[in-house]
């Protein structure tokens, strides 16, 4: 297989429907495009393979699990050769959901997901702001999130 798999219009309809649903059906897919199972198993795979679709999941409803507040966190690191250590910690920390590496004023920003501000606040204090490598911190508590979807295809 080729370094750069290049997507038809089929793959893409094939893409928008599992974004929709994971669960669906090929047999169902392939209803609705008028074309094989066949077909729509021989695409997913070369898909699998080409690496632009990794894996399928469940979309949680956070605050129905008691999960109240979302933060966003910018992490300034007193060095960025801190970064790999500061990371595997922050992997061991559950109430962190994602983790970016970004340009500007921070070195990460962090998705941070705990069931209400107390427990947002023992997260900060006695988890985050206690590793050595971090030199300072700045929430951004989320309100709302008024958009929430993948990218079109």
């Amino acid at each position: 297989m080729t370094d750069k798999y290049e997507i038809d219009n089929l793959d893409r309809q094939i893409l928008t429907l599992l974004l929709n649903d994971a669960r669906i059906p090929f047999l169902e897919i392939a209803r609705k495009l008028i074309v094989s199972g066949g077909t729509i198993h021989q695409r997913f795979e070369k898909l699998k393979d080409a690496g632009i679709i990794e894996g399928s999941k469940i979309v949680l409803n956070l605050s129905k699990l008691g999960f109240d507040v979302t933060v966003f966190l910018g992490v300034h690191l007193k060095s960025s050769k801190e970064l790999p250590a500061v990371i595997s910690i922050l992997k061991t920390y559950p109430e962190v959901i994602e983790a970016h590496f970004t340009t500007g004023t921070y070195a990460l920003l962090l998705k941070v997901s705990t069931k209400n501000i107390t427990h947002y606040h023992q997260f900060l204090v006695e988890k985050l702001q206690s590793i050595d490598a971090v030199q300072s911190t700045e929430s951004f508590i989320s309100m709302d999130q008024p958009i929430n979807r993948d990218v079109g295809l």
